[in-house]
């Protein structure tokens, strides 16, 4: 019986206690539902966005190509002895390229002077003296003889005339002064056919100097050897490509604009682009082309503009993205780049209203320096959150 009382003594302390235990652990779960959870303010530093001038550009793409690109060819034949470039070298207007033996052209200079000498010497002529026929010494010859029997004749015309030399001799002397004179005028079309041979004489002088000249193959201006495609000992014939030289200093960019932006670009507009082997930085130019027509197969404006290239950093055939800025300026919104935050393409700015922000998709314009074109979806006089962007949401508290 004692057993039985202690028994049901136990059994009723160990149930009174549980249930004290679940009635405090239920006071304790309402009093945590009735407390709530106190989230502090962000702080945002609030700017406004203002509405200012904007100076526009056009966007396009196109690629670098040499100021000048010439592919230098032999001008005689003969063989290769000296080549003093190779692909790099930087060369002046005029520098050597290419070597040809000129021991034949050395040869043809000295008979065609040869030539020419001997005719001047026939003529009684210097290389410098003006040409007169009658000072050719046959010629003088021929006018003596001339002017002696015109002079007979005279006399003898006279002694007829008073009866003293018969009709016979006053005939002979006659045809003799005529033989004299077709004589002189024969020496003067003889010495002129002889000033037209060396006058051709000279040409052959000239362009034997020429052919000597063309040995040497010269750079046309001044540039960098692209390519060297002859070596010592090649045999070349006229029009052979020797090397190709390349002007990269300036520099042009042929761009292609958009058929819609037609109308936006002129002649003498800055140009800034970036290409891809420097990519921190921008490189800028002016337009000195634009096309007349539009490319049928592209429905696109093609414009050439010219860029300063004194390191020769920039290389023919590189790929470049390019602004080219518009005339005249049209006003924009605009709020500080700290305050746009991109995701996946999604441009977002945090407005403040009241005590927390709202947030809102916009459309991204121009970069100006510091600041953001927003060209939809933020108005002019509203305030964007520029600090902590990264940590807000839609409807967060912020101070």
């Amino acid at each position: 019986m004692n057993r039985l009382v202690h028994g049901l003594i136990l059994i009723a302390l160990v149930t009174g206690g549980l249930a004290a235990a679940a009635c405090s652990a239920a006071d304790g779960r309402a009093q945590a539902k009735t407390e709530p959870v106190v989230v502090p303010p962000i702080q945002v530093a609030p700017v406004e966005a203002t509405e200012r001038p904007i100076a526009r550009f056009v966007r396009a793409t196109g690629s670098l190509t040499a100021q000048e690109q010439a592919e230098v060819a032999a001008e005689i034949a003969g063989r290769v002895v000296s080549t003093p470039v190779e692909r790099g070298t930087a060369v002046g207007m005029g520098s050597v390229l290419i070597q040809i033996s000129p021991t034949e052209s050395d040869a043809q200079v000295a008979e065609a002077e040869a030539n020419a000498a001997q005719i001047e010497a026939r003529l009684g002529l210097t290389s410098s003296a003006a040409f007169d026929v009658n000072k050719v010494p046959e010629v003088q010859n021929m006018r003596a003889a001339y002017d002696l029997a015109e002079s007979e004749f005279n006399r003898i015309q006279s002694l007829l005339d008073q009866r003293v030399v018969s009709r016979s001799e006053f005939d002979q002397r006659r045809t003799q002064m005529e033989a004299s004179r077709q004589q002189f005028e024969a020496a003067k079309n003889m010495a002129a056919q002889q000033y037209q041979q060396l006058q051709a004489a000279r040409a052959r002088v000239v362009m034997a100097q020429k052919a000597l000249a063309d040995t040497v193959v010269r750079a046309p201006f001044a540039g960098l050897v692209a390519e060297r495609r002859v070596s010592v000992g090649d045999y070349v014939t006229k029009g052979t490509k020797a090397a190709v030289v390349v002007r990269i200093n300036p520099l042009r960019v042929l761009l292609t604009v958009p058929e819609r932006f037609v109308s936006a670009v002129t002649e003498g507009a800055t140009v800034s682009f970036e290409v891809d082997a420097f990519p921190d930085r921008r490189f800028e130019g002016k337009i000195r082309y634009v096309s007349p027509a539009l490319e049928a197969n592209q429905r696109a404006l093609t414009v050439e503009a010219v860029v300063a290239n004194p390191g020769n950093e920039l290389k023919p055939g590189l790929f470049a993205t390019a602004r080219i800025e518009q005339r005249g300026q049209t006003p924009g919104v605009v709020v500080p780049s700290s305050a746009v935050q991109t995701v996946a393409g999604t441009s977002r700015v945090f407005v403040i209203v009241g005590d927390h922000v709202e947030e809102r998709i916009v459309t991204v314009g121009q970069t100006l320096e510091a600041q953001v074109e927003i060209t939809n979806g933020l108005k002019q006089g509203e305030r964007v959150a520029t600090k902590n962007v990264a940590q807000l949401s839609d409807n967060r508290k912020v101070s």
